[in-house]
This record gives structure tokens, sequence and C-alpha cells, in this order.
């Protein structure tokens, strides 16, 4: 196994595209344990640690641009306001240790089903930005899953950020995992408000073949908020919908059986998932200022 360890970004995509196989590697929370278990012997290993550009991101009046490698302990402490989601999403990856090495990036390029940002970025609808020798591309999140830890990528480019745009309104995740550290998700769900749009965005996790949304819930529960007037009047979603968006989450799942949960429980999880974060989210919603009157 060879080890190349460019100096810049320019000198890690000309690697990246003399050795197209080359694993990229930042945190390494990913790659090393597959290393490690005998799981996966890669010709060459991309060391990105010495491309600082990677652990710096950019805030402007709209959006994120969240270097690759940025740590998931800055989301936490540094972005929790534009980005509540991922930070939330953050507080469950691993350890401390863990969380001060890894990132976002690490997760797409890995594509695990079970990666814990991929609710959190489903929901907030963010891009990735790839990068080759050839150019640069914005590959939306809806597009970049293509199959079990397979990815949008080319075989040339390399994650330099990702795109996101700064919570117009509550934003929730939960993750169901068998201890509360150091533990893959069972399953996990991530939920966005979106008052700007009158929309709402979901993000499924380890209940499926790759990170989904549960469009046909979110299509139903635009419709019946928009119908109920409810972004206007700030009213308690009802039962009946709040149900009624849980069941169709849970029918957006395509799990399996494995070590860490049956199909039949990551489906119920889903659900109870998707019901107490509408919950919570909605909850917050009708505490902004814009409906601190007349509410029901």
């Amino acid at each position: 196994m060879d080890f190349l360890r460019p100096a810049s970004w320019e000198e890690a995509l000309a690697a990246k595209a003399e050795h197209p196989t080359a694993v990229p590697i930042a945190g390494g929370t990913d790659v090393m344990v597959e290393i490690n278990f005998d799981h996966r012997r890669p010709e060459y290993l991309l060391d990105l640690n010495r491309v600082g550009e990677l652990s710096e991101w950019e805030v402007d009046e709209e959006s994120v641009r969240l270097g690759a490698s940025v740590p998931y302990t800055r989301i936490m402490e540094d972005l929790r306001g534009e980005l509540p989601g991922l930070a939330l999403a953050s507080h469950t990856v691993a350890s401390p240790q863990i969380r001060n090495r890894g990132g976002v990036g690490g997760n797409l390029g890995t594509a695990s089903p079970a990666g814990d940002a991929h609710p959190a970025l489903l929901a907030a609808g963010a891009e990735v930005e790839a990068e080759s020798v050839r150019g640069t591309r914005l590959i939306p999140i809806d597009a970049f899953y293509t199959g079990v830890k397979r990815n949008a990528l080319a075989p040339d480019e390399l994650i330099r950020a990702v795109h996101i745009k700064k919570a117009d309104g509550p934003q929730q995740y939960s993750k169901v995992g068998t201890r509360n550290a150091m533990v893959i998700a069972v399953c996990a769900f991530g939920l966005a408000l979106h008052p700007s749009t009158r929309t709402v965005r979901t993000g499924i996790g380890s209940a499926a073949p790759t990170p989904v949304r549960a469009k046909a819930a979110e299509e139903f529960l635009n419709a019946a908020l928009d119908e109920g007037g409810f972004w206007d009047n700030g009213k308690i979603i009802t039962p009946s919908v709040a149900k009624q968006f849980a069941d169709l989450c849970s029918a957006a799942c395509n799990p399996i059986d494995d070590v860490r949960g049956t199909a039949s429980y990551r489906r119920h999880a889903v659900g109870i998932m998707a019901r107490r974060t509408l919950t919570w989210t909605w909850e917050s919603y009708r505490g902004t200022a814009a409906h601190t009157e007349g509410v029901a």
C-alpha cells in the first residue's frame, strides 16, 4: 500500500487523476476501521490532512460552505445556529476523540446508509462540491447516493466542500443505537422545516440501501399544512396528521435484518422518530415571534 501525501489541493487533484483508485483519508474514522479489519486493502491512500482549506468554512447571507474535513466538534460549537440539524447529528457521532477528527466529507465518501450526517444533509437540501483536474460541479444531495456505499463521484473526483442553506426554520435529528456512544445507528431520522418555501424535508438513515427521503410523507405533510393554514395560524398539528406522516415515513423504509436490529423494528422506530421530531420542530416553530399571538 502506497501513501500519497499532497501538500495542496492542486497536488491532491493531480494525485487522484494519476491514481483514480486512491482512497482519500482525512479523519480516517471509516477507512482505518476497514483497513484494520482487512475489509479493504487499497493500492494507494491519499492523505488530505495537509490541505488546510478542507478544514475551513464560509458563512454567507444564505448558506454555509462547509469544508469536507471540518471536524464534527467545530460544527457543534461554531455552526449550531446556521446548521442546527447537522449539529445535532454531530453530537451522536461516536466519541469526542472521533468527533475531533471526523468530518462530513468522510461520511459522504463512504456513503454508508448508517452515516450519521446523511439524514441531516438530506433534510437541509445540501449540495456536494466535487472537483477534479477537469473542473468543479455541485451534486444535489438527492442524487449523491447511488447504492450501498456507492456515490456519484467520478473516479478522479474528490469532495472539496458541502453547500448547505442556513436554517430558516427549526430542525431536528433522532438516532436509535444500542447504546449512547460509539455506536452505529440502528436507524436515524432528520427533519427540517423550511418556512420560507412552506415545505418540510426529511432524511432517513440506516433503514434502506442508501440514505433516503420520505418523499410521500413530505408531500402529504406539505399539503396538510397548506390546506389547514398551519404556517399562518401556528395551530398544533392534529394527531391524525402526525400519525399519517409517521406511517408514510415508515413506508419509505426498505430495511434489512442484521445484528443491530430487525427490519420491522427499524420501520417502527422510524415512524416513532418521525412523529416525535415533527412535534418538536412544530412546537419550536409555533414558539417563534411570528406566532406568539392568537395561537390556539
